[in-house]
């Protein structure tokens, strides 16, 4: 019994520091989200400028997942889990969201029953705003409302912002 209980108790530690990993460079929270600063950007298989360039990012904007650090090097993923290293100049820390939905409701408050201001099309990058548990203030193309964060990629669930 007093094995069983010490497990728990180094497993409840081990998933409470988990939650609460910080990059070794900047001590910022890991994962978290950025965008693309630069029109394009080199994906690299490691982090300097003699690994190998897998791809090219090409979408100014675009909502990146870092999931570590090392020097000026982060490791970023897309949407669909493809990335490498990129380094950190090309990177942002303005706020953006990927639409999921195929024609996503955006409205004028955070609530389904109210006017919709606009429409966004699967694949539009918006810019983030402020989140409630279950919404995102957002804004593309001169158009800005409220809309459902589980139609969004580039904010966690649980996230506020103000």
């Amino acid at each position: 019994m007093v094995v069983s209980s010490a497990f728990l108790i180094a497993l409840g530690s081990l998933s409470a520091s988990a939650q609460d990993k910080r990059g070794p460079v900047t001590n910022l929270p890991l994962p978290r989200y950025v965008s693309m600063k630069a029109a394009e950007g080199n994906v690299r298989r490691g982090p300097s400028l003699t690994h190998r360039i897998d791809w090219v990012f090409k979408r100014r904007g675009m909502p990146l997942q870092i999931t570590a650090e090392y020097g000026n090097w982060r490791k970023v993923q897309d949407r669909d889990g493809a990335g490498g290293w990129v380094h950190y100049a090309l990177l942002s820390g303005v706020r953006t969201v990927l639409i999921e939905a195929e024609l996503l409701p955006v409205y004028t408050s955070p609530d389904a029953n109210t006017q919709v201001s606009a429409q966004f099309e699967s694949g539009v990058v918006a810019r983030l705003g402020s989140c409630t548990l279950d919404w995102c203030h957002i804004s593309a193309g001169g158009y800005r409302g409220w809309a459902l964060k589980s139609n969004l990629w580039g904010v966690d669930p649980s996230e506020l912002r103000e």
